[in-house]
């Protein structure tokens, strides 16, 4: 009989036990994982170009640099993200830009309008492409140059309605 009350003792400890080792486990598991870096959705994210271009986004940008980001799951349809904190987010499906007095660059076939306003954090936005992509980018922590450079092949695939022009172009194409 001595056996017999030592037996439920070793059962309830090996509980608690049991269930320190669980919790133990699922914070290893649940640390190991990042999070969804939080996108608002676009308006046109649910536009096909977009599924189109999400599927070519690089799974790092800046890549074999010592700026490399890599790429992180979004909770948006038709986003993305690189960096650890998140210092890129493409968002397609916004609406496209119409003329402005911002910067706009050619890069690799795309071109980009660039709101500088909130140095050293860049937005640009794709002109002449509907849907547009925006890229949100950090400057301090990865090139907004190489970003756009790196993400041009993916974006390259909504095909291109029109171009950036300067002031000379637009005179010259009306007095002709």
């Amino acid at each position: 009989m001595p056996d017999s009350p030592a037996a439920p003792r070793s059962r309830s400890r090996r509980l608690p036990f049991a269930a320190a080792i669980a919790a133990t486990a699922t914070v290893l598991v649940f640390t190991g994982c990042s999070q969804a870096v939080p996108v608002e959705t676009a308006p046109l994210a649910s536009d096909p170009g977009c599924a189109a271009v999400v599927v070519r986004l690089p799974d790092a940008l800046a890549k074999d640099t010592e700026a490399e980001q890599p790429q992180r799951e979004t909770n948006a349809q038709g986003s993305g993200a690189w960096g650890e904190p998140a210092s890129v987010i493409l968002r397609c499906g916004a609406e496209a830009p119409g003329p402005t007095t911002d910067r706009c660059v050619s890069v690799n076939g795309v071109d980009w309008v660039i709101d500088e306003s909130d140095a050293p954090n860049y937005l640009f936005t794709t002109y002449g492409r509907t849907p547009a992509v925006e890229v949100f980018v950090d400057n301090d922590v990865v090139s907004g140059t190489t970003v756009i450079n790196e993400l041009a092949a993916a974006v390259s695939v909504i095909p291109a309605g029109s171009g950036c022009t300067t002031l000379d172009e637009t005179f010259d194409d009306t007095t002709g």
